[in-house]
């Protein structure tokens, strides 16, 4: 049996555009199944590799139909779900760029980045609330006239364009250059190997998530996905369909551990040939106790960010002579400097990592609505704090100090600040974080009033403009302003101040 573009060896001879992978999937093989859809009401669907070609056929040609070209963005705000896959795969067999985001935006949050993106097309969202733009609702279909036969060979500029938040308090988009293909490469960086099967629980709408997911799909792999992580539901998820690929992030590491033992070893997992974890900081001991479960030889860890400037990597049986590392660079250059004075710091010294690709100064990548920290040399760095040791390997201290790491996921204060300060009895605000066993960190408001507020009053404010997991857990109100004349806040005095307090 050959895979797609398939040399004899078992692996692509060449990079294919993603239209031409999935049709010739769907031609080796049309009755295996493609994707499978753990819906939230319990129900099961798959679509075969033949009827997902022709489905994301049909809609690329009704979206054509709607303007969407080479190299215009499509805004995508889906749930996990085989609605999503088709999506993505529609926008790239039109050449275009697919710009996911979570399916659970307000509508205000969503509209500040579709206004970044400006895109061609607007997914899964409410016509009414972008009225000058062309906007499909979840559950839209195609014509069933609309021909789903092959379509025209493109390749898209540029493979996707990640949402990102911004220090600002503002989005903004990852915009990664390498173009819509599928390549070798891709897979070696992931283990993927050709007709797996790999079960996807991360929201799609992040990087870690969308990369592993679709790499996979390209290559073969049966996506089995979840509408949203269940410890227990993933676990039998890779039992029933004998998962060969598993990517979690800590805190989805921690719920699965922090089961009954009786219920988290009822599971087979011997199908897994790998399982990583990625995207935040992993505890020690949490990291500890799944390599005593599953063995070091199954176990990996990628570090980097969505701009790819560089990425370490280290396996479990390294792991247990590094403990705490996050391996050796695998691609592009780091370094740690010291934050004030940009010097670089020896092995073993603390300070804030810097990555490039190469000396040159390539860039795999650009933002829109932000732009980058660097240093003299093409050096960038994504605010880590880090030290290297004199054999290479990175060990991750901190994440710069006014980001908070909630469960995997991107907290900037400025954004739940600036939301807060809208509420009329907000005279001033801080947020910061502090730590939480399960999701790592928990977002803590330190709000200045007027008048006596009740948590639930400022809820309600903040649902309406922010995704759940912006929402600060837990609030405390004080009478004295928590920015100086200048109007600052010193974010990391604060935390400092409450992780002294005794408890």
């Amino acid at each position: 049996m050959r895979t797609v573009g398939d040399s004899g060896q078992g692996s692509p001879a060449e990079p294919l555009s993603v239209g031409r992978a999935i049709t010739m999937l769907a031609q080796s093989e049309p009755d295996r199944p493609a994707v499978t859809e753990w819906a939230s009401d319990g129900t099961v669907r798959t679509v075969t590799r033949s009827e997902f070609d022709r489905r994301t056929n049909r809609i690329a040609r009704a979206w054509a139909e709607f303007g969407v070209g080479v190299g215009d963005y499509v805004t995508i705000g889906l749930p996990n779900s085989v609605a999503f896959f088709e999506a993505v795969v529609a926008t790239w067999k039109l050449g275009a760029v697919p710009q996911p985001l979570s399916s659970r935006l307000p509508d205000r949050e969503r509209q500040a980045i579709v206004e970044l993106a400006d895109p061609r097309l607007v997914v899964g969202a409410d016509p009414a609330a972008h009225p000058h733009r062309r906007v499909l609702p979840t559950g839209w279909e195609p014509d069933s006239t609309v021909d789903d036969g092959s379509l025209p060979d493109r390749v898209s500029p540029v493979m996707r364009a990640m949402t990102s938040g911004g220090s600002t308090g503002r989005p903004k988009l990852i915009v990664r250059h390498d173009p819509g293909i599928v390549d070798p490469a891709r897979a070696g960086i992931y283990r993927v190997t050709p007709n797996g099967c790999q079960v996807v629980v991360g929201p799609l709408y992040h990087s870690v998530a969308f990369a592993s997911a679709t790499t996979g799909l390209f290559w073969g792999n049966h996506i089995v996905v979840l509408p949203r992580f269940d410890p227990e539901a993933t676990l039998r998820a890779v039992e029933d369909y004998r998962a060969t690929i598993l990517f979690l992030v800590p805190t989805m590491m921690l719920r699965i551990w922090r089961l009954d033992d009786a219920i988290r070893n009822r599971y087979d997992l011997s199908s897994l040939e790998t399982f990583w974890h990625l995207g935040a900081p992993c505890p020690p001991w949490l990291k500890a106790n799944w390599i005593d479960w599953l063995g070091p030889e199954r176990i990996f860890e990628l570090y980097g960010g969505t701009e790819f400037q560089a990425g370490t990597l280290i396996t479990g049986t390294e792991w247990l002579d590094h403990p705490g590392s996050v391996g050796r660079c695998i691609f592009g250059e780091m370094k740690v400097v010291d934050p004030d004075s940009g010097a670089d710091l020896q092995p073993g010294e603390i300070g804030e990592i810097y990555m490039r690709r190469d000396a040159e100064g390539t860039l795999g990548y650009h933002y829109i609505g932000s732009e980058s920290r660097s240093l003299p040399g093409h050096w960038e760095t994504l605010g880590d704090m880090g030290s290297i040791d004199e054999n290479g390997y990175v060990y991750l201290a901190d994440r710069r100090a006014d980001m908070i790491l909630v469960g995997g996921a991107n907290v900037y204060p400025a954004e739940v600040e600036n939301a807060l300060m809208e509420h009329p009895s907000v005279l001033s605000a801080a947020v910061i974080g502090l730590p939480d066993e399960d999701l790592g960190n928990r977002v803590h408001a330190i709000v200045q009033t007027t008048q006596l507020l009740r948590d639930d009053e400022l809820d309600a404010l903040l649902a309406e403009r922010l995704v759940r997991y912006k929402i600060p857990r837990t609030y405390e109100y004080v009478d004295q302003s928590v920015r100086d004349d200048a109007g600052k806040v010193r974010r990391s005095a604060l935390r400092d101040e409450r992780l002294s307090q005794p408890t």
